[in-house]
């Protein structure tokens, strides 16, 4: 159901789930989440409640902000990622289309994750790239 930018669905468990659209992109947000306005978050993406992103940050198309997530402003984060619950990504971080962070991924200022990386549980992103191939286990 759709009525002046709120949408509502039943999950999974049967639960009614209430986003909004962001203005900025026009992607669904949680009411209980907090987007700055400057954030674009693209039309098929998703912030979860309990997570905050930062002022003109992007978060591309089918990519999907977990609960409890921070992130933090001028942050890309390409098309179809997910960023497991409770992780935090830094100020001028980018982290690639295709990437799957697990929950409580510290991604640290100014970090690069590679394209299509998968970067385990409680991992630590500083300046170096998370690469394909790298010594992380699958995450999510």
């Amino acid at each position: 159901m759709t009525r002046a930018g709120r949408v509502e669905f039943e999950n999974d468990l049967g639960e009614t789930v209430v986003y909004v659209r962001h203005p900025n992109g026009e992607g669904l947000v949680s009411p209980r989440a907090f987007v700055e306005p400057s954030a674009r978050i693209a039309r098929t993406a998703y912030v979860e409640e309990g997570a905050r992103v930062g002022a003109r940050t992007t978060v591309g198309a089918g990519s999907w902000i977990d609960q409890g997530v921070a992130v933090g402003s001028d942050v890309v984060i390409g098309t179809n990622v997910h960023v497991g619950r409770g992780s935090t990504i830094r100020d001028e971080a980018h982290v690639g289309a295709g990437c799957r962070l697990g929950r409580g991924v510290r991604v640290g200022r100014a970090a690069r994750v590679a394209p299509d990386s998968i970067v385990a549980d409680d991992t630590v992103v500083r300046g170096r790239r998370a690469r394909r191939g790298d010594d992380f286990d699958v995450a999510a």
